[in-house]
């Protein structure tokens, strides 16, 4: 038994959500509110987060993606954050699996590289790191003012970021730490030019975490994908502009249903 735990709630078709480091599904509450009337919504702890806290899944590409694979049904995947990279190699991997990806503020690579300018520099994942060592809850608070840096009602989603993220207790520090090495390490452009289902890249414009133009270009060398921009939101745009990005899902999600009809 892997204890992954995994909430399901709404009606409809199924869609699965996916959270960032060091948060847990709890997060999406407002996403939820809207969408539950139309999509039936299976929101993933991943393991070591949240009510995953005791789950024995290692937080790895392979082992995480797999454990949520055989915990939901064929369903469309919307991955937050590092959560997108789970969802994206799901696509990947399993693609009659997974038949829609939406990456919510996320990209394939989140470091910068020579040939990858728009990442964020690998110093910024390294000085988490040492922050996990040295004052893991300062460093948790430092990373979570950065994901509301930016967008216009900053405050407000600092707030919400601050009251949601112990609310299914703490999460275990050596899995943050994993989940930092993951960021720090995935690569998986290569899987783009072969990305066989439809998929939607949404971004925040004053995402101060993932460069929205690192979507973009990630958006234009993928066969049927689609970019889009949530105006003066900052890298979670669910908590603060929650109807622009549930229509953005929703008409992307209906136009895909209405595709393969």
């Amino acid at each position: 038994m892997s204890g992954l735990h995994v909430e399901v709630i709404g009606r409809g078709p199924p869609l699965v959500l996916l959270h960032g480091w060091a948060m847990h599904g709890g997060v999406f509450a407002p996403l939820v509110e809207r969408l539950k009337a139309t999509r039936t919504l299976h929101i993933v702890d991943l393991p070591g987060h949240g009510d995953s806290r005791d789950c024995d899944v290692p937080l790895t590409l392979e082992a995480t993606t797999q454990a949520i694979l055989d915990a939901v049904p064929a369903a469309s995947w919307c991955g937050w954050s590092l959560g997108g990279l789970l969802a994206l190699n799901a696509a990947n991997t399993q693609p009659h699996r997974v038949p829609a990806l939406i990456m919510l503020c996320a990209t394939p690579k989140f470091v910068r590289s020579d040939d990858w300018p728009q990442g964020m520099p690998v110093e910024v994942f390294r000085s988490f790191a040492d922050g996990l060592r040295d004052d893991w809850r300062g460093t948790l608070e430092r990373f979570i003012a950065l994901e509301a840096f930016g967008s216009d009602h900053a405050r407000d989603e600092l707030r919400m970021l601050q009251q949601d993220l112990f609310a299914r207790g703490e999460p275990a520090p050596h899995v943050l730490a994993d989940g930092l090495a993951l960021l720090e390490n995935s690569d998986l452009r290569g899987s783009l030019a072969t990305l066989g289902v439809p998929s939607l890249w949404l971004a925040g414009r004053r995402d101060r975490l993932v460069d929205p133009r690192a979507m973009q270009q990630a958006s234009s060398t993928t066969p049927n994908a689609r970019h889009a921009q949530v105006e003066h939101a900052g890298h979670a745009p669910f908590l603060t502009h929650t109807d622009v990005v549930a229509r953005h899902l929703l008409d992307f999600l209906d136009d895909v249903a209405g595709t393969s009809a």
